[in-house]
């Protein structure tokens, strides 16, 4: 009884730690695409208020809204080009670990920028415009540096791998079109449009006794046709030109008396002694 309540303890105590541990992932990840809207929304905001005042307002203000929204579009591609590139090349990781270093002093900038739009002296700010735009400028275009430098990594191990399947198909289709036609007997030569047909062999005499027979060799041309022996021990002998082992080997003779004979054939007459 006690080993039943130890066990259903510990299975209420596992399922409530199981029940905590799913709860606090599922409003962890609640958590996290709260923010994550939030901050796209905020981002949203915040481009399309510096796009309004570079286009509508003059000056020093549109001046810093220009050189905000440059830094700001230029940094957010190369970080969504790295991001996408790691994750089938892991060479890219060391640009991003610079990317990361870059992105502190851009982000450094940016707040920069910032602090100087609430700033009422104007003539300080206008003087601090030249310097300002120098590191936009700096930081801008090493950050498109690395942009471009993936993308063309990209592009190439592209390039490369339909080269390889172009060439492949080429091969591929190369062989698939290299057939051969039929060759016909006037292709092959005189010989095979001479070349003596196999014949069966000679039917047995009507008297019942079945000679040796051979079958016809249709390379050996004419003179090699088929050979009839007349016993058992008696092979055909080579002609001039050929040897006893190109010679067809002989069919031996069936034995007369155990011949099946048949109803239409006639019996042997026996020998009459005198």
């Amino acid at each position: 009884m006690e080993a039943a309540i130890l066990i259903l303890t510990l299975l209420f105590v596992a399922f409530v730690a199981l029940g905590v541990y799913v709860t606090v992932k599922i409003v962890g990840a609640a958590k996290r695409g709260v923010e994550r809207t939030v901050t796209q929304a905020r981002r949203t905001v915040e481009e399309t208020t510096l796009r309004a005042k570079s286009y509508g307002q003059g000056g020093v203000v549109g001046e810093l809204a220009q050189l905000r929204l440059a830094l700001r579009t230029s940094m957010r591609a190369t970080q969504d080009a790295l991001h996408a590139g790691v994750a089938e090349d892991a060479s890219l990781s060391e640009s991003l670990a610079l990317f990361k270093r870059l992105s502190a002093h851009g982000h450094e900038l940016d707040d920069e920028l910032k602090r100087l739009e609430r700033e009422p002296d104007r003539a300080t700010v206008a003087s601090l415009l030249p310097g300002l735009r120098e590191r936009t400028e700096r930081i801008t275009h090493s950050a498109e540096s690395l942009r471009w430098a993936a993308r063309d990594r990209a592009r190439k191990f592209a390039d490369d791998e339909l080269d390889a399947l172009s060439t492949q198909i080429d091969v591929e289709a190369g062989a698939l079109r290299h057939w051969s036609e039929v060759e016909s007997p006037a292709a092959d030569g005189p010989k095979a449009a001479h070349a003596p047909q196999a014949s069966w062999p000679d039917a047995g005499t009507g008297d019942g006794v079945v000679p040796e027979q051979t079958w016809a060799d249709p390379e050996a041309g004419s003179e090699s046709g088929s050979r009839t022996g007349t016993g058992a021990g008696t092979g055909a002998q080579p002609g001039p030109g050929h040897t006893v082992a190109e010679q067809p080997p002989a069919i031996t003779a069936r034995d007369p008396r155990q011949q099946t004979t048949y109803p239409w054939q006639k019996s042997t007459r026996p020998e009459t002694t005198n």
